[in-house]
């Protein structure tokens, strides 16, 4: 088994995820592997406060985690580095201990049934691992298949935290999908929205507490930073235009998402054919989302939002590295947030997969030589000692070194060296470190 090897499985209610990741003591992790299953958990009567998991959603279910449990074990992750959470639909179901029970069974999963606060806090940590957020009073909102998670956290501890039965699969379900009478639909569907929200008091709690700060750590708001990203809301941008901007930020204002909810919202049928064609799975209930935000933002008076890449995976696997690594703190990956900002933006996920493959393989070599303390038939000795600084470079070296493919293949090395070199995304390191980053893989 491989020590420095951690999985998170994450039950969703509209998917099942798996992460597994590689990480050292003092915190900083490379994602190995991530991999999604289409999840029906959340396939039922939002009528309800609670529901019933069907014999068919189960068997889905095991099928699912059975493939991600092969996984682990090819991979060699020790079970006691593995965490499998379930949220909203799971926390919901009135035969909750029947299912767990038929996980662990047949799987030998042990699932942790996340309250909407751990849920929350979960989120949270995964986001102090993609942004460079520590010293912030921040404000963080996860919209999931089956409910959005709020929390308000700084230094890694929680001020406050809320979970409230809004997600965009059960309110598409509620409400139907964005079709006949769609107008008629949206609106009752803000009116739901609001309702939930003020009898909740989550307005009120939020503005005495305030925040520095707010950010979004689910899918659907990744979608929709994407899409405002890739100007879904006119006309598609050019990639030349996007890479020659160097746009670095995951953020969107309240403007922007005004005009994303607005093309989701035309009524017209090419739209939903363009909306199908960029969303692909997530177009069914990526309405819902976008106004459950809109809605968010202007309830709780955000008027633009940071995004995270990691969300409640990464926050699950953060938790377990720090009981597994003394001395580790959820600010460990500040500087590297940047790196893995900078390549997961550009980087579609085979590539980045690929990238993550290379930096593995170049820490094993980088490891080899940092043991060769004696010499090799008397003629070999290290000119030159190798800290962990030269391997975080080299890392980051194999993560960057194929950005420039965004454009295609001709050139590219020239585009990635441009890009990491003037982009002025590397945060926390020196102009030398930069260099230095860039050069490395010259070495491999």
């Amino acid at each position: 088994m491989r020590n420095d090897l951690f999985a998170s499985i994450d039950m969703g209610t509209n998917s099942f995820k798996l992460l597994i990741v590689q990480a050292n003591p003092s915190g900083r992790f490379l994602p190995l592997l991530n991999l999604k299953e289409p999840s029906i958990l959340g396939r039922g009567s939002s009528s309800s406060s609670s529901s019933i998991i069907s014999d068919q959603s189960r068997l889905l279910s095991l099928h699912s985690l059975k493939k991600f449990n092969e996984v682990i074990r090819t991979h060699h992750v020790p079970i006691h580095h593995t965490r499998c959470v379930a949220t909203a639909s799971v926390r919901a179901a009135e035969n909750q201990i029947q299912f767990v029970e038929s996980v662990k069974e047949t799987v030998g999963l042990e699932v942790e049934v996340l309250s909407g606060e751990q849920e929350a806090r979960l989120a949270y940590l995964g986001v102090l691992q993609f942004l460079p957020l520590f010293e912030k009073l921040v404000l963080n909102v996860d919209i999931g298949g089956g409910s959005t998670e709020f929390v308000i956290g700084k230094r890694g501890e929680i001020a406050f935290s809320c979970s409230l039965k809004l997600g965009h699969v059960t309110l598409t379900q509620k409400f139907g999908d964005h079709g006949e009478n769609g107008t008629e639909k949206v609106l009752k569907m803000r009116e739901y929205i609001r309702m939930v929200i003020k009898e909740s008091g989550l307005s009120q709690k939020v503005k005495e507490s305030g925040f520095e700060i707010s950010v979004g750590s689910s899918g659907t708001i990744r979608a929709i930073e994407k899409a405002i990203f890739c100007g879904y809301a006119g006309e598609f941008v050019d990639k030349e235009v996007l890479f020659r901007e160097c746009k670095k930020e995951w953020r969107f204002t309240k403007e922007d998402l005004r005009k994303v909810v607005d093309r989701l919202c035309s009524g017209e049928k090419r739209e939903k054919i363009r909306r199908n064609g960029f969303f692909k799975r997530r177009s069914e209930s990526i309405v819902a989302g976008a106004v459950l935000l809109e809605e968010i933002f202007e309830l709780l008076g955000i008027e633009e939002m940071d995004v995270s890449g990691y969300g409640l995976g990464v926050g699950v696997i953060s938790e377990t590295l720090a009981k597994v690594f003394d001395g580790y703190n959820f600010n460990a990956n500040a500087r590297w947030c940047s790196v893995m900002q900078l390549a997961t933006r550009f980087d579609e996920n085979k590539r980045m997969s690929t990238a993550v493959l290379c930096a593995g393989i170049a820490r094993d070599i980088f490891e080899g030589l940092r043991t060769c303390d004696e010499p090799v038939d008397n003629d070999f000795r290290l000119a030159v000692p190798l800290d962990h600084k030269d391997l975080e470079y080299l890392e980051a070296a194999c993560l960057l070194h194929n950005v420039g493919l965004f454009l295609g293949e001709k050139g590219y090395h020239k585009q990635s060296y441009s890009i990491i070199m003037n982009g002025n995304h590397l945060c926390g390191y020196s102009a030398e470190e930069v260099k230095v980053s860039t050069i490395y893989p010259a070495y491999l």
